[in-house]
């Protein structure tokens, strides 16, 4: 069963200045996404004007935008100063056209923001007066659209003025309004408010001067992730929490819990109500979408078990039209009240790539592996240099993927979160290649032996590669696995491993190897061999290098490594090192590649991609991103990066004349 994420606590930070962000749609870009499309969807809002339009809200603080009713997406703004921003609540001002109100809570710090525009998304502000708030829930008064409430975590919050300024109208400290994860207000009386916290609903029916526990029918205990009024009557009001499904013919008076949906699937995240009939309500679980057509007396899930909804739009235009948004797999859309639902994520990635392998015999096919994924991740390929993508992870149960290499019979090889993997060419399913062989000396027999006896042979003990493989190396002769127990070898094409930690290290995180070395790396340390792994020797690292991301080989055997503390060179063995800066990122490189075709060297960091042709002494950009890039890959005519969320990113290479050109590549990560 998959889980919905958990509640993230964290702890207090200091607010971040007014932030005023770029907005990609606008923006020209020499690097351009290309998927793997699908991922985590936090929310979803439709626009008043033109119903055809829609944003889309994710986890680390982007924002896509669709015109054509969610069939295609494209990039559309990046709130917040970094990647940490959880975007749950998307809000049109139907009263103010243009001003689009984005509510965002950290999964990093004990803070958030209000982000505002006033332009149609073009600029955003962060609105002072809720700098640092951690933003869960956000609503506009249907009577009074100028009147904003938002539940944050340490009380509920009002604007009269369309978002402008704020006051609090909660009870300053209260030991029990707080937490907000839900808000809804009265769509006749904007005075009357509706507040859900992490343990159990209150209630003001006078703009918050006073408030009262309206919890009379519901479980204690009780988080209430969203209440939803009826517009039509506005006295039956649902809320959704942990326990279950309750509903209010009282205007919150007294609730009763509804029947019919199982225990298993009482998460309930978000509620939503048909436009066009008050009978019809949309449940969004941890366990599929649910639908009643009787007001709550009966419920029938519409989607599989595995489905994580984070929100649930309905079109009033058609109300059969429905759109939901989940965890993993996308944004959901169903054009026939549920009856049926198809994937709807072209231009839309938020994925976790953590490998990438551009195929050596044809460099328009590409592999992609994600983590974090389960069933809906794995290993993707693309026969169309990323134009559309397709799940190749039958066989890998779900497992996270770090490393993708290819054999040179043409297989691709996997290292998972829990042992190595193989495709052979043709093959539809991946299988394992996880053991590893330890001899142990065999002891002699008690009885005397004469000196001529010849030692008995070892015995051969096996045992399964089962922990995370974070990198691979495949040489035609030996293959390097770099691992949470060691460094491991495979002389049989990863039939068999011998191997284990190195001079007392275990956790491997990159590997590099060509016939003449061997280097691996720890966060902390650096170990390299000259005779295929038979011995190995510790470089010497400053202090100051560590943690480490990657390491990489130059021409005569110069090693380099990316790392937190920027990027360095060793031109002795790792004896000494040179730390190298001149127009490259003075920390946080997080890879490093040679291509030694091209000669030259190229790094990626959070600023994009960097490219030196004088042995690092100076670098220079390439190309314009607004990408947190992982690593680099050479493609043929193009270069490929991996981003931290947001998939996969292409540029068409400027050393490549033709299409076909054969990239080689030379370090550690995806290659």
């Amino acid at each position: 069963m998959i889980r919905a994420r958990s509640m993230i606590a964290v702890a207090r930070a200091a607010a971040v200045a007014t932030v005023l962000l770029f907005t990609l749609a606008t923006q020209a870009q020499q690097w351009t996404p290309v998927g793997p499309d699908g991922g985590d969807v936090r929310s979803l809002a439709l626009d008043p004007r033109n119903p055809d339009r829609i944003l889309l809200g994710t986890s680390a603080g982007q924002l896509y935008v669709s015109n054509d009713g969610g069939a295609n997406w494209g990039r559309f703004a990046r709130l917040g100063d970094r990647d940490h921003h959880v975007l749950d609540n998307i809000v049109f001002n139907p009263a103010q056209p243009g001003t689009i109100y984005v509510a965002a809570w950290s999964i990093e710090h004990h803070s958030g923001a209000l982000f505002r525009s006033t332009d149609d998304g073009k600029t955003w502000q962060s609105v002072p007066a809720m700098q640092g708030k951690s933003i869960r829930a956000l609503a506009v008064a249907a009577s009074s659209p100028m009147v904003l409430v938002a539940g944050a975590l340490d009380g509920v919050f009002r604007s009269r003025d369309g978002g402008l300024n704020w006051e609090r109208i909660s009870p300053e400290g209260h030991a029990e309004i707080k937490n907000i994860e839900s808000i809804a207000i009265d769509p006749r009386d904007p005075e009357v408010i509706y507040a859900g916290t992490w343990h159990l609903p209150w209630k003001t029916t006078d703009g918050g001067h006073n408030w009262q526990s309206i919890k009379k029918g519901v479980i204690d205990d009780s988080d209430v992730f969203s209440i939803i009024i009826d517009p039509r009557a506005p006295s039956v009001v649902y809320a959704s929490a942990c326990s279950g499904i309750y509903k209010s013919e009282s205007a919150g008076a007294q609730f009763r819990k509804m029947q019919g949906i199982p225990s298993s699937a009482r998460r309930t995240r978000v509620l939503a109500q048909d436009p066009s009939d008050s009978n019809i309500v949309y449940a969004g679980t941890t366990e599929g979408l649910w639908r009643t057509s009787d007001a709550g007396h009966t419920w029938k899930r519409l989607t599989g078990p595995n489905v994580i909804v984070n929100d649930v739009m309905l079109d009033a235009r058609r109300p059969e039209r429905i759109l939901v948004a989940t965890d993993r797999s996308g944004l959901l859309i169903s054009q026939d009240r549920g009856q049926s639902f198809l994937a709807s994520n072209r231009g839309f990635a938020h994925r976790q790539v953590t490998a990438l392998l551009v195929d050596r015999q044809d460099r328009n096919v590409l592999y992609a592996g994600v983590i974090n994924d389960k069933e809906y991740g794995g290993v993707f390929m693309s026969r169309d240099a990323g134009a559309s993508w397709a799940q190749v992870n039958d066989g890998l149960a779900g497992r996270d993927i770090f490393s993708l290499r290819q054999s040179h019979q043409g297989a691709l090889i996997a290292g998972t979160n829990r042992g190595i993997f193989i495709l052979h060419d043709g093959h539809a399913r991946w299988s394992p290649l996880n053991r590893v062989v330890r001899e142990i000396p065999r002891q002699q027999a008690k009885a005397k032996r004469s000196a001529k006896t010849r030692p008995l042979p070892p015995s051969v003990v096996t045992s399964e590669l089962t922990v995370r493989v974070a990198d691979l190396e495949v040489l035609s002769s030996k293959w390097l696995a770099a691992t949470a127990n060691g460094l491991f070898t495979s002389t049989d094409n990863g039939r068999t491993w011998r191997g284990g930690p190195v001079l007392g290290h275990r956790e491997f995180v990159n590997a590099h190897a060509t016939d003449k070395m061997m280097a691996a790396i720890t966060p902390r340390s650096l170990v390299t061999s000259s005779d295929g792994g038979a011995t190995w020797r510790e470089a010497k690292l400053p202090s100051f290098v560590t943690p480490l991301f990657h390491v990489a080989t130059g021409p005569d055997s110069v090693l380099w490594l990316s790392s937190r503390g920027g990027a360095f060179r060793s031109e002795d063995g790792g004896n000494t090192w040179e730390h190298v800066m001149a127009g490259l990122a003075p920390n946080d490189v997080t890879s490093l590649v040679y291509d030694q075709e091209g000669k030259r060297l190229l790094a990626t960091s959070a600023s994009g991609c960097f490219e030196s042709r004088d042995g690092g002494r100076s670098w220079r950009r390439t190309g314009n991103s607004p990408w947190r890039m992982r690593a680099i890959t050479l493609g043929g005519a193009r270069l490929f990066a991996t981003t931290d969320f947001d998939g996969v990113v292409m540029h068409a290479d400027q050393l490549a004349e033709t299409p076909t050109r054969t990239a080689s590549a030379t370090g550690g990560g995806t290659q």
